[in-house]
């Protein structure tokens, strides 16, 4: 519940006005975990339930912090008593209905994954995949990121109907995405030996060997995954659901499972981590062709231009 909750006011308070004291809550929240981590399980040697509270006690100490928003009366947003409006609550729902697929479909693939690569190469194999999950979660949180700082914008300038506004804002986050895909590939590329001893403390070769090869196959996915990102958010705030759904579950469930059966089949391991980029590539024609034929407002895009300005 509170990790919902603080989930939600995140978004609220962002959206507000605030997006700094949005920002110190999420790192107040994050940072407070790792440290609650290290006193619960150590000094106070409370094990596993230690690790469990901490990240419980995370989002609280988060929604603290925001609840400064509200407390200096800054808030632009109220609680009343309304009735329920199914048709407003559904409509709500298919605007979230992108991020919802992509969090299932993230556990759904992670699951076949582990089931292929056990059948391939048995525990190394999975352990050596779970190197390479481990750091793209790190990845796909940057590119994340950049989705959620887009989102607000996106919504004001839509809202404004500023389109032409709306085509330079989509321009800058998807270049942003595509120059830090390319220097994160560049990392993983030069520093993969470095990276996978993290996790091999008994400096095991096939592991080493097994995870180096894909990390520099898995990651070119990177280069189209920020992308589809960015563009399923873009989609999202301009009120274009069924075309940021359809780009989600693309790269989500009916590109990457396919391609993660039939590439292991001719491939081996290879083809399991090539299975990735072959998903984002093919989600990413989908996005560009999305793109051209929902971009709103094409009559006038010759509209004035207001500043870009924070939210």
């Amino acid at each position: 519940p509170f990790f919902i909750l603080n989930n939600l006011m995140l978004a609220f308070v962002r959206n507000d006005g605030n997006p700094h004291l949005a920002m110190a809550a999420m790192l107040a929240g994050s940072l407070s975990n790792v440290l609650l981590d290290y006193i619960l399980i150590f000094p106070l040697d409370m094990g596993i339930f230690g690790a469990a509270l901490a990240t419980g006690l995370a989002p609280i100490l988060g929604m603290a912090v925001l609840s400064i928003h509200i407390v200096k009366r800054r808030n632009g947003f109220h609680l009343r008593r309304v009735r329920p409006d199914p048709a407003c609550a559904l409509d709500l729902c298919s605007l979230g209905l992108s991020s919802l697929i992509t969090e299932l479909a993230s556990g759904l693939v992670l699951i076949v994954f582990n089931l292929v690569i056990l059948r391939l190469s048995g525990n190394i194999g999975v352990a050596a995949y779970s190197v390479v999950a481990n750091l793209s979660l790190v990845v796909i949180s940057i590119f994340t990121g950049i989705a959620q700082g887009l989102q607000p914008l996106v919504s004001s300038s839509y809202g404004r109907a500023q389109y032409v506004e709306l085509r330079q804002l989509l321009r800058y986050a998807v270049l942003l995405s595509v120059v830090l895909a390319v220097l994160l590939y560049l990392v993983a590329c030069l520093f993969s030996d470095g990276l996978v001893a993290i996790f091999n403390r008994e400096a095991d070769p096939q592991l080493a060997a097994l995870a180096k090869d894909g990390l520099l196959l898995y990651f070119a996915g990177f280069l189209f995954a920020g992308f589809n990102i960015v563009t399923s958010a873009y989609l999202s705030a301009v009120a274009q659901p069924r075309p940021a759904f359809a780009v989600c579950i693309l790269r989500g469930c009916v590109a990457i499972l396919p391609a993660v059966f039939a590439l292991a089949a001719l491939w081996g391991m290879n083809g399991v981590w090539l299975s990735f980029p072959c998903a984002e590539a093919i989600a990413s024609v989908a996005g560009i062709l999305t793109l051209r034929r929902s971009f709103p407002g094409e009559k006038q895009k010759n509209s004035p231009v207001s500043p870009i300005r924070p939210v």
